[in-house]
């Protein structure tokens, strides 16, 4: 996707899309600064870094690739580097810790949990180096207290994202018992996907059971086939990611009761999408990886560029069902419809 583009595509789902077009926050410090290139003055051409969650999980794959492309069409030298796994907090935090005193302008941030990366982003801060912090938020409080508010956050409104699989499954079962597989206990996007889901259902819809499965599929089709063998007569499963949510169709399957128990995951990797299309996932919800990636590098760009980055920024987010699973995976791993790109407009 070219830079010149603000307008990217995103079907029409009744999720507003805001931006909070506001000054960018400091990364040297935490007073508010209207200059975000963040490099010190120097002069030479903007380089990158990027630390992501664990290319185990697909998602971050994609991610990657979406990093990759953004540096690509920017022009803009970046390194990229991910954790061992999805729960290798202290192995991400070092990688950023060795990333932190090389000669990068611009620092894109995928942490694991809220306060994993706190320690290098202080040191990224204390060096007046630009912070985006992409797909899993930096915890605010954290960041404040060390003087490293990122400059901007891009990333799915999870609760959002929870509301439209809740809403589903309100209009799939009409009404009945269900249960949640989140991912790692305690984890902020697993709970807030699982606080949207139960907001979105509708009143004669009951969460009868919530389980962590630790974002791992074979844990999610135990943990599911536990809780069928405990619900029999349960009428659907939501799942905070797609990994697990295959795991928990393959539960439904051993069960005999594909099609009489609904699944909907969320995430859209390109597995689960044709799993929808196949007729084992229900639904998705699909967020969208790659361009989350692809705008974190725009912002690099921007910030190289001197100009202010909007606060926040929310990905694109899109509901795959049957009818529409052939669309997606046409378009993946960019969404196929239209959503709009602040940070796009920033580069015209």
């Amino acid at each position: 996707m070219g830079a010149s583009t603000s307008i990217r595509r995103i079907a029409a789902l009744g999720v507003p899309l805001s931006f909070a077009a506001v000054a960018l926050a400091a990364c040297g410090d935490s007073s508010s600064s209207g200059e975000a290139g963040g490099s010190g003055g120097d002069a030479s051409p903007a380089k990158v870094a990027a630390i992501i969650k664990g290319l185990d999980n697909p998602f971050f794959q994609t991610m990657e690739d979406g990093i990759e492309a953004g540096a690509a069409a920017q022009g803009l030298e970046t390194t990229v580097q991910a954790a061992n796994s999805i729960t290798d907090t202290t192995g991400q935090a070092d990688k950023l810790t060795a990333l932190a005193g090389q000669d990068f302008s611009c620092y894109i941030v995928n942490p694991i949990t809220g306060t994993n990366l706190v320690q290098g982003l202080a040191q990224l801060a204390a060096r007046d180096k630009t912070i985006v912090n992409i797909d899993s938020p930096v915890e605010e409080e954290a960041a404040e207290a060390a003087g490293a508010t990122p400059a901007t956050y891009i990333g799915t409104d999870n609760v959002e994202a929870g509301k439209l699989a809740g809403a589903e499954m309100t209009k799939l079962v009409s009404s009945g018992d269900v249960a949640v597989i989140g991912g790692t206990s305690g984890d902020v996007t697993s709970n807030a996907r699982v606080e949207g889901f139960t907001q979105g259902l509708g009143s004669s819809v009951k969460v009868v059971q919530t389980v962590a499965a630790d974002w791992n599929r074979e844990k999610a089709l135990t943990q599911a086939t536990t809780v069928l063998r405990a619900n029999p007569g349960l009428k659907g499963f939501y799942v905070a990611n797609d990994d697990m949510a295959l795991g928990v169709v393959r539960a439904v399957e051993n069960a005999g009761k594909t099609g009489d128990v609904k699944v909907i995951g969320t995430d859209g990797v390109e597995e689960a999408l044709t799993s929808v299309k196949d007729g084992g996932l229900t639904a998705t919800v699909a967020q969208y990886p790659y361009t989350i990636g692809e705008m974190g590098l725009e912002a690099c760009a921007a910030a190289a560029a001197g100009k202010s980055l909007p606060t926040s920024v929310d990905a694109p987010v899109e509901l795959v069902t049957a009818d529409v699973a052939d669309k997606a995976l046409a378009a993946t791993p960019k969404p196929f419809g239209e959503y709009e790109d602040p940070i796009a407009e920033l580069l015209k």
